[in-house]
């Protein structure tokens, strides 16, 4: 196939590259609209406990799917007439909207539940509606009423939000960071490419085919959103990692284009080679990246999924435009793809020489792991015990769930949380709820003894009477307990231990049991991912190495690469060190964002595993396959690698940063979060961890049972390098 794709460049490459135009111009028509119809959803287990109690009071009590909150604050009170007369009027404006199912103010709700619903100091007062609709058309509502009523009016100054307005102003916000990440990402990733290719014309290739699989991929994500909910962060990661990726096996592909012109082979041969080869290794590592993203959808939260639809989808498009477009680009620009060399340029202007062509043993990249591999044992554990200490901090995680603090100060959702937090003596976010879904029958008597009961447990400040409907029963227990606190998790085990009336199973929804049950659905299907995960890259790199170790110790030092993000990821935005990187910290990390880190992570890294792997391969198999060939292969293939990956990582690095700029605190933290495991991977895990410990392994990073043997010289990937054996112990022994 590759074979072919190579011959088809040479023969139309105009063709090819028009074709390509057109199937990008169509995916950009279709692609990207697919904004308007992603939503910020998708963080709760759809099968839990909470959802299910949540689903019931929409379904039989019409409470509404989020609740939009509007603060009303006057320099008079919120017992003036001018306070009042605004709170009232958004109250009948909101009993008018057909997308709002209940509301409740604190004007219109009796004494009692009103002095809930102001402030400590008398200046605000709060109303709280329950919208309608999905997550998607809730959204819309919210959007919509938020617009007409959070209007200052007459010195009274309106606030929107709660779940509703944070849900929206999210999605905004996400859509506004897109363009700002891709307006930091893309000049800066030309620049570094203009310096790493050597001119404007061979940089503009790997953009090229970074736009083209971005838009591929909103295409196909926008078709998904016809037949399930996908996640507004969805389309940052499709940004970030469509470039990334781009650039990473373009960079491949040309480097090795040039290494074979450079070894005499004419341009048509030299592009036949660098397809069977850097393009197999492209496919190969596409593939791993895909598998490792796509685990997510064993995960039943739409968050996680949407992330495996989009990882997929945008891993398949980089892939294929990287192997169509970048051949047909090279045959197409011919010489002038070199052509306005800026460092040809540079070097005239400062009267530097040419720099001339050393042998490779004389190159950094080549002596770099022979010094490690002199001093492989020290060197390694130093490196081991670094990372190792790097993600320390990560032992002390407390997961919790997202919440207005996600978006910067300045939104009017997180401003209304900070009052919430601040200026009420109820909080509202530590509510919970108990849901009887069968209380018929049930009498007056055992539902006050189910109530008192409730009341007792500690950190229960009151209990709301019984609200019936079809059957069903629910009440309101308002909580002093801190969320995701040791005192919240013991009062939500005391809700469950406690017997529901008449002995009636009950249901607990709230901000707490949706993070337990977050936590829990993540928790309980990890091992499972984490096994997949495994066993498929264990599965590819012994079709493609041959041996049983070298996937052993990828699996190894990739996860060990991931150590620094994750003790950063705590250190900053949950300890809020280094202020936090600008974002609140709340003292919790979502369950949600860690796993994504590691997915997409863990795949980048088995990415550039590829890229090394493949090429010391390459040499071991045409070596004397002694324990100094062993060394030297490691050596060059460095050598032949670490140029590559080091610009590819620096430019992903690059694309991920980026993400750091968002306004929206989970996106800052998964961009921090690729970058260090990527920089940390590409630096301390591939130059000087890999080269130490295939030296100390020697020939035994080459074995596999011989049986194991057998499969690979049938099935496995050889390139006409030979088959691989086994190494013999006593021959082992002796060299």
């Amino acid at each position: 196939m590759l074979h072919g794709i190579a011959r088809l460049a040479i023969a139309a490459p105009r063709r090819v590259l028009a074709v390509a135009a057109l199937a990008t111009v169509l995916a950009a028509l279709f692609g990207i609209p697919v904004a308007n119809r992603l939503c910020a959803c998708g963080f709760q287990d759809p099968s839990s406990e909470s959802t299910e109690a949540t689903q019931l009071l929409t379904d039989k009590f019409d409470q509404g799917g989020v609740e939009l909150l509007i603060v009303v604050t006057a320099p008079d009170g919120a017992d003036s007439a001018a306070a009042r007369a605004a709170g009232t009027a958004i109250v009948e404006q909101l009993s008018r909207s057909p997308h709002v199912a209940t509301v409740t103010s604190a004007w219109t709700a009796p004494p009692p539940a009103a002095a809930r619903l102001v402030s400590t100091d008398g200046s605000s007062g709060l109303v709280i509606a329950g919208i309608r609709g999905g997550e998607n058309d809730s959204q819309k509502y919210a959007k919509e009423l938020s617009s007409e009523i959070a209007q200052d009016r007459d010195g009274v100054t309106v606030r929107a939000g709660g779940v509703a307005m944070v849900n929206v102003q999210v999605t905004e916000q996400s859509q506004r960071d897109v363009l700002v990440m891709e307006m930091i990402a893309i000049p800066l990733s030309f620049l570094v490419l203009v310096w790493v290719f050597g001119g404007p014309l061979a940089a503009a290739v790997p953009i090229a085919v970074g736009v083209m699989a971005i838009l591929g991929a909103l295409a196909v994500l926008h078709a998904i959103t016809f037949a399930t909910d996908v996640s507004i962060f969805a389309l940052n990661l499709t940004a970030a990692m469509g470039l990334a990726l781009a650039i990473d096996y373009t960079l491949l592909m040309v480097s090795r284009f040039r290494d074979e012109l450079a070894e005499g082979a004419g341009r048509d041969e030299a592009l036949v080679r660098t397809m069977v080869t850097a393009g197999r290794t492209v496919v190969f590592s596409a593939t791993t990246v895909a598998l490792s993203v796509a685990a997510m959808v064993l995960f039943p939260m739409r968050f996680l999924k949407s992330f495996a639809y989009a990882g997929v989808v945008t891993v398949g498009f980089t892939m294929v435009a990287a192997l169509v477009v970048t051949p047909a680009a090279i045959v197409a620009l011919g010489d002038r793809f070199d052509a306005l060399d800026v460092r040809r340029l540079l070097r005239r202007v400062f009267r530097r020489p040419a720099p001339v062509r050393r042998p490779v043993e004389r190159q950094f990249w080549y002596r770099t792991p022979k010094f490690v591999m002199s001093r492989a044992i020290p060197i390694g554990l130093a490196v081991v015990a670094l990372l190792v200490l790097l993600g320390v901090p990560f032992l002390g995680v407390r997961w919790g769930f997202p919440d207005d603090r996600v978006l910067p100060a300045s939104a009017s959702a997180h401003q209304v949380g900070d009052q919430l937090r601040n200026d009420f003596a109820a909080n509202f976010e530590s509510t919970v709820t108990v849901v009887i879904p069968d209380a018929a029958g049930v009498g007056p008597g055992e539902m006050q003894r189910y109530a008192a009961g409730l009341a007792r447990i500690p950190d229960v400040a009151s209990v709301s009477p019984p609200v019936f409907a079809d059957g069903s029963a629910f009440l309101t227990v308002d909580s002093t307990a801190p969320l995701f606190t040791d005192r919240s998790e013991a009062q939500l085990d005391a809700l469950h231990a406690l017997a529901g009336p008449a002995d009636r199973p009950v249901l607990v929804t709230g901000t707490a049991q949706i993070n337990r049950d977050s936590v829990a659905a993540i928790t309980s299907r990890l091992p499972l991912v984490l096994a997949v995960i495994a066993v498929v890259m264990l599965g590819l790199l012994f079709l493609l190495t041959g041996s049983v170790v070298v996937p052993l110790k990828a699996l190894v030092f990739n996860v060990l690469s991931l150590t620094a993000a994750f003790g950063a990821m705590v250190w900053i935005f949950q300890d809020g060190q280094l202020g936090a990187l600008g974002t609140t910290p709340t003292g919790t990390l979502t369950a949600n964002i860690a796993v994504l880190l590691f997915c997409v992570a863990f795949g980048l890294s088995m990415d550039y595993e590829v890229f090394l792997v493949s090429r010391i391969r390459e040499f071991w198999l045409s070596s004397g396959r002694t324990r100094a060939d062993n060394d030297e292969s490691v050596a060059l293939g460095v050598a032949h690698t670490a140029r590559v990956i080091t610009a590819a990582a620096l430019i992903m690095s690059i694309s991920f940063a980026a993400l750091i700029a968002s306004d929206v605190s989970v996106l800052r933290l998964l961009g921090l979060g690729l970058t260090l495991a990527v920089l940390a991977d590409a630096t301390l895990v591939r130059m000087v961890l890999v080269p130490a410990f295939m030296h100390v392994l020697g020939r035994w990073n080459w074995w596999a049972p011989k049986w194991m043997t057998w499969l690979h010289n049938r099935f496995g990937l050889d390139d006409g390098h030979g088959v691989v054996n086994q190494p013999d112990p006593q021959v082992v022994s002796n060299r």
